[in-house]
């Protein structure tokens, strides 16, 4: 797949995942810089880079958080290269305090920003999140694509859009589109840079009153004209012939993978219902828009999770057609992903059309099933499970224990996980509930979280005296996305760099009592964990040993 993504052969058609096809298309959009933080089901984004980024002289890094991996790419921006930063839905969240000003300046040099949400939380077991809600809060241009073509395609046209209106750019995916595999048909590859300059300019880069305020106008007038773009742009297209449309009473607006889901309803039903299909999400061709609900008496979105699509059709019909009914998630969910039989049966009851299959008669019965549960497990080998054992031993009753983003999330299945947020609140919460109880705390952290954001929640704990136990889970790599590398670990893509010591870290925060253990070494972990329980200070223990899985894939 790496000689194929590399590919010069313009025209050629090849299989790759909707991710990798993003790689492709800012290739040939001729980034220079791209940083990323892993988390899925963004992450073949950046380990596809991690391949690829020496030969083409790419520069490629995996960033400590998602905040600082943005901040990276605007510098890189800012010193006049094309920039792409990539990440999962909650990175979006963490990126948010530079994403926002960052939309406000601009931006001289092209940035696009790929964020994959994760309808249906596959891999992100803490909250549904639509991150289309960052085009309300950032004003920030968001493109959806559909298939592994549209990934490739949207993310060089994020590029010119970002280049000619001087703004970041989001290419928003979820899991179906990020995971999907397609034929793409390859474009040509441009050359890269390998050096920038930064040329100062106060005006643009220091967010200040009064000036930021001069910025959000600016803002606002620059969607004003992405706004005109979207409404000739070919990404919003009305699928239907026009002379089938004029005789239709029911049209379907919808966007990324739904618009798939809707084509195989249509399919299934052996209808011809007019469809406008939205590639822009943000900034929406309000006239295109209208042109089209204008004519119908009904109106179908298919969108997943919140109803944004739906609110702006019903506000829009108000001026245009305002005895149009409005459909959507009275007949689809608001939770969870779709699913071709959810749109199929939306689409069956506003056409009027008979369901030659039961879906619902299906489900009952399927429920009625008992296949046998399986529930998740660390891999066959995991030192995880020695040091979970051996805190079940010693903790004493009532422990509360902390989790936190990464495998050790499993130890919820080991009654050893009492609350699980997100990246590094294992530790910020074991410090509030132990300046509010008596009870003893036990905050388990990974090696790769504990970079991201469990360093500021430590120091916040010495600060303010309190003393939980933080056990760091130290595997030396980002083992759940992929064995990605950190500052403190080896990778699958780079392993000769060196690591930075996160008992150093512990020390040079005020941590007094701070200890590096084996999990071989059972009875002296069981030990240490025994005597810091009792320490009237904040106790940190990195429990390090290479990840098992990770040290045999790197034996063959």
């Amino acid at each position: 797949m790496r000689e194929e993504i590399l590919s010069q052969k313009s025209g050629q058609k090849i299989i790759l995942l909707g991710n990798e096809a993003i790689t492709r298309g800012a290739l040939e959009a001729g980034v220079d810089f791209v940083s990323t933080y892993p988390g899925t089901p963004a992450t073949e984004v950046g380990d596809t880079f991690a391949k690829i980024s020496k030969e083409l002289k790419v520069y490629f890094e995996y960033s400590t958080n998602e905040k600082v991996a943005l901040e990276a790419g605007a510098g890189a921006s800012f010193s006049g290269l094309r920039s792409l930063c990539a990440m999962k839905h909650f990175g979006a969240n963490v990126a948010q305090e530079i994403l926002i000003p960052l939309c406000y300046s601009g931006v001289p040099s092209p940035l696009v920003i790929i964020v994959a949400d994760d309808p249906n939380c596959w891999s992100s077991a803490q909250s549904e999140q639509n991150s289309r809600a960052l085009s309300l809060l950032a004003h920030i241009p968001i493109l959806e694509p559909a298939d592994p073509q549209e990934c490739k395609e949207f993310t060089k046209l994020g590029f010119e859009i970002s280049a000619r209106f001087k703004i970041p750019v989001m290419v928003r995916t979820t899991t179906r589109v990020s995971h999907q595999r397609g034929v793409v048909k390859l474009g040509k590859l441009k050359i890269q840079k390998s050096k920038g300059k930064f040329v100062k300019n106060p005006q643009m880069f220091v967010t200040m009153p009064p000036r930021v305020l001069e910025m959000k106008k600016e803002l606002l007038g620059k969607i004003e004209k992405i706004r005109e773009l979207s409404e000739r742009s070919p990404l919003n297209q009305i699928i239907t012939p026009e002379d089938k449309i004029s005789r239709a009473q029911v049209g379907i607006v919808t966007s990324g993978i739904s618009y798939l889901y809707v084509r195989e309803a249509l399919k299934k039903l052996n209808l011809f219902l007019p469809i406008l299909k939205l590639g822009f999400f943000h900034p929406l061709p309000e006239k295109k828009l209208k042109n089209f609900i204008k004519r119908f008496k009904k109106v179908l979105i298919v969108e997943e999770l919140e109803p944004y699509l739906e609110k702006e059709v019903a506000r829009l019909a108000k001026e245009v057609n305002c005895t149009l009914k409005v459909f959507g998630k009275g007949y689809l969910p608001e939770v969870g992903e779709l699913r071709p039989e959810y749109v199929t049966e939306a689409v069956a009851k506003i056409s009027g059309k008979k369901l030659k299959f039961n879906f619902q008669k299906h489900k009952k019965e399927y429920i009625t099933l008992s296949p046998p549960q399986r529930t998740p497990d660390l891999c066959p080998g995991c030192y995880y499970r020695l040091i979970f054992k051996a805190i079940k031993e010693v903790a004493p009753k009532n422990t509360v224990f902390g989790g936190d983003i990464g495998c050790y999330m499993l130890a919820g299945f080991h009654n050893l996980q009492d609350y699980l947020y997100c990246m590094g609140s294992s530790v910020g919460i074991a410090h509030g509930i132990k300046k509010t109880t008596n009870q003893k705390v036990i905050a388990l952290i990974g090696d790769s979280t504990f970079f991201h954001a469990g360093i500021p929640a430590l120091i916040n704990t010495v600060f303010n005296k309190s003393n939980p136990l933080i056990i760091v889970m130290d595997n030396q790599t980002t083992a759940m996305t992929g064995h990605q590398q950190h500052p403190g670990g080896y990778g699958r893509f780079k392993t000769k760099d060196s690591l930075i010591k996160i008992e150093d870290i512990a020390k040079a925060c005020g941590v007094k009592n701070v200890a590096v253990i084996d999990p071989l070494n059972y009875q002296k972990m069981k030990k240490i964990i025994k005597g810091f329980l009792k320490k009237k200070d904040v106790s940190v223990i990195v429990a390090r040993r290479l990840c098992w899985l990770f040290e045999q894939r790197m034996k063959k």
